[in-house]
């Protein structure tokens, strides 16, 4: 999302001298993508982010693949990923490819003994369950139950959760995660037909300068390795900010889904867009109103892309036996659709509270050992009557 933002104190002009009290320098920190070409903020410390006393490499976080290529229909039941005490332990990746990871976490908390910066890729962590506070040099934003955190490539973060019980769906796009260009015009404003618009995002807030020295670990990933960076200065030591690049929150139920007299496809439901892959999000909906409408949507060969379900709540209308945290994966270059019954079923229906995320990744995926813990058997026999 390019959106004008700025907190704290800045000068009124870029580059130039800003001054503390005491009449030393502010230091100043662009921090931009696609090499000064991209977006980017300017950001405003009290001390060089660039001092640190130690770089050890932890090792290689690269995920274990346990079929790297795969033409199955298969599905996962992601609530039964047990919950781990720290955040970084607890993520486990379950699919991948050159343009992405998508992974679940339950952790339970945060540990404040480290911070966290991918290196490597944006991330959306989509907040099934739990609720808290996602804390940056930026500010604060507060999550909960719905919300679709974005934050850019290199965001250094903590995480404070309100209580132990929290369940994250997680992408790690090694490409910006943005909104559809067809839904922006030249200015990057959202267009009237936009299934969102400006209002329905949650920016930064509450910046605090954190004025301290010590040793501030911050776990960075880079190309699948872990490495420890300790810092002397509190990496949230910012008095100020300016520009375009920062994290956002957006609540999946501010999506405002588009309907008509048939069914209509998948690209309506969009709400991201990445150089790989698109997320959709289903939300409760009026169904299509032609007297013979069939709201179920009809078979397709997914040629061009994988199709992964994230089922959230309600009753989904084209599954059978689908519970909450569920995953199906339907290979792209063969058929799938809806359940046997499910047609039949969406006859004359009026309107469904289906709440789920949708990812099609547009290159084959490949999948983890991680992921095989968590599979049902034989779902592609699902369909047999």
């Amino acid at each position: 999302m390019s959106r004008y933002h700025s907190l704290g104190k800045i000068p009124p002009k870029r580059h130039t001298t800003f001054k503390k009290d005491d009449g030393s320098l502010y230091q100043e920190e662009l921090f931009g993508t696609a090499g000064f070409a991209g977006k980017s903020s300017l950001i405003y410390h009290l001390y060089p982010p660039t001092v640190v006393s130690e770089i050890v490499k932890v090792g290689d976080v690269m995920p274990k693949i346990a079929v790297e290529k795969n033409m199955k229909a298969l599905s996962f039941k992601g609530f039964s990923l047990k919950p781990e005490y720290d955040f970084l332990k607890s993520r486990k990746t379950l699919f991948v490819n050159a343009d992405m990871h998508i992974g679940l976490a339950a952790p339970k908390s945060f540990s404040k003994d480290y911070f966290y910066r991918n290196s490597d890729a944006d991330e959306m962590l989509f907040i099934h369950e739990g609720s808290g506070t996602l804390r940056t040099m930026y500010g604060n934003l507060n999550f909960k139950y719905g919300d679709y955190l974005i934050i850019p490539k290199g965001t250094t973060y903590q995480i404070d959760f309100d209580t132990e019980n929290n369940r994250i769906l997680y992408i790690e796009s090694f490409s910006e995660i943005t909104t559809p260009k067809r839904y922006r015009n030249n200015y990057g404003q959202l267009l009237e037909h936009s299934p969102f618009c400006e209002r329905d995002f949650r920016l930064p807030k509450d910046l605090k300068t954190h004025d301290e020295k010590g040793e501030f670990v911050i776990f960075s990933k880079k190309q699948g390795v872990m490495w420890r960076y300790t810092h002397t200065n509190h990496p949230f030591d910012v008095v100020g900010w300016d520009g375009f690049n920062y994290p956002y929150a957006f609540s999946i139920h501010d999506f405002e889904p588009i309907t008509g007299r048939i069914h209509l496809p998948p690209p309506i439901h969009q709400q991201w867009e990445a150089a790989g892959f698109v997320v959709c999000s289903f939300v409760p909906r009026l169904y299509d109103y032609h007297p013979k409408s069939i709201p179920a949507p009809y078979h397709h060969s997914n040629i061009d892309s994988e199709e992964i379900l994230y089922y959230v709540d309600g009753d989904f209308m084209s599954r059978n036996n689908i519970e909450k945290g569920q995953i199906t994966l339907h290979p792209g270059g063969i058929p799938h659709g809806p359940h046997p019954g499910a047609i039949e079923r969406s006859v004359g229906k009026k309107e469904t509270g289906e709440l789920a995320v949708m990812i099609d990744p547009f290159r084959p995926i490949s999948i983890t050992e991680e992921a095989l813990n968590l599979e049902v058997d034989d779902y592609y026999k699902s369909w047999l009557i």
